[in-house]
């Protein structure tokens, strides 16, 4: 499996810390989304900056969904199922791949390593200033996953 993080917050008053991390993590902006491996480098990442991201375990549905409706190519140009990255015939060979943790989307030639999504249709359901353990968003959040199918 892989994890898929979301950038819950904005930029201001971040520290440079945590900053240098989500750089490196390819989410410079809010509400930018990226697939990570599920590995302990990951996991020290997020757990770093987890007062800003949200992440959870991804499947291959979520994932194809990602690439079918928010994957980019450079110029900005949608990600077609004919012609998804070298190498790959189609998305879902190319989802399974992410999930299986084969390849990473950030090692992927032709393809964006980060998704820009939208604001939750009808808004969130819990506060995004604190953790999911306090009834927020933030950091491990087992029901991120429908919060990113509204964000899409």
């Amino acid at each position: 499996m892989a994890y898929l993080v979301v950038r819950m917050k904005g930029t201001v008053n971040v520290p440079y810390g945590a900053n240098y991390t989500l750089e490196n993590l390819n989410l410079e902006k809010k509400f930018r989304a990226t697939i990570l491996p599920e590995n302990p480098q990951s996991l020290g990442m997020l757990r770093k900056v987890k007062d800003l991201v949200a992440w959870t375990s991804a499947d291959v549905q979520i994932i194809r969904e990602l690439l079918e409706k928010r994957g980019r190519r450079p110029g900005s140009k949608p990600l077609r199922d004919s012609e998804p990255a070298k190498g790959y015939k189609n998305l879902q060979q190319l989802a399974e791949d992410i999930a299986g943790e084969r390849v990473a989307i950030s090692k992927l030639e032709g393809i964006k390593p980060w998704f820009a999504l939208s604001p939750p249709r009808g808004g969130f359901k819990r506060k995004t200033k604190t953790s999911y353990a306090q009834k927020g968003v933030l950091g491990e959040n087992s029901e991120l996953a429908e919060i990113v199918k509204k964000m899409m």
